[in-house]
């Protein structure tokens, strides 16, 4: 159905989305290590899996704690290949989504994985995960988040749909609720930009085809 017809039901169910909050997670803490060149360059379009990959860090604040996210995304179609939860953004907490999104999906050389300046990007530990497994290293300028937009757009969502204006009692849950949120936003969320499909459901039938 069209957005319309969605818009004039949920008016006559007195139904109303959530506010999306605006507070980003900055890692930056100027050039510690290496900054790479911006190859991505916006081009967040790609018609084969596992050619462009982006991920960044968010921060959640739970019982007086903080807790955070990294995701690793697949521009092909938007799915969360990998993701990492921890209280602590250390560099071997971005790196182990790194790791895993390797080791499930055995990317072909030349693959490009675009982050923004964060210290855990420029770490040594990062980097030699990219060249052990034949990747290109991008990186957004300094402050424009606008270069990973798409990973940013992700977050909105996520915290929209599932954290603002929610409790969660403890950090056991609010983790519980993150990993269950990304399942659905994989296997059940239907994206316009994926002919209406979830993104499983369109990687499942773009690879079939």
């Amino acid at each position: 159905m069209s957005k319309k017809l969605v818009w004039k039901l949920m008016d006559q169910l007195n139904l109303k989305s959530k506010v999306r909050i605006r507070r980003k997670y900055s890692s930056y803490k100027g050039k510690t290590s290496h900054i790479a060149e911006n190859i991505l360059k916006r081009q967040f379009q790609t018609r084969v899996a596992n050619t462009k990959w982006v991920s960044d860090v968010t921060e959640f604040r739970v019982a007086g704690r903080k807790l955070y996210l990294s995701p690793i995304m697949d521009l092909f179609d938007h799915c969360i290949i990998s993701h990492t939860i921890s209280t602590s953004p250390t560099t071997a907490f971005t790196s182990a989504s790194l790791a895993e999104a390797f080791e499930s999906q055995r990317p072909a050389s030349g693959l490009l994985v675009h982050t923004d300046q964060g210290f855990q990007y420029q770490h040594s530990s990062w980097r030699h995960l990219l060249t052990k497994h034949g990747a290109v290293q991008s990186m957004s300028r300094k402050g424009n988040c606008f270069d990973n937009s798409v990973m940013e757009n992700f977050f909105g969502h996520l915290k929209s749909e599932m954290y603002h204006g929610e409790h969660f009692a403890t950090v056991a849950d609010l983790t519980r609720e993150i990993n269950e949120y990304i399942d659905w936003y994989n296997h059940v969320r239907c994206q316009e930009r994926l002919q209406g499909m979830a993104p499983i459901e369109y990687r499942c039938h773009t690879l079939a085809a």
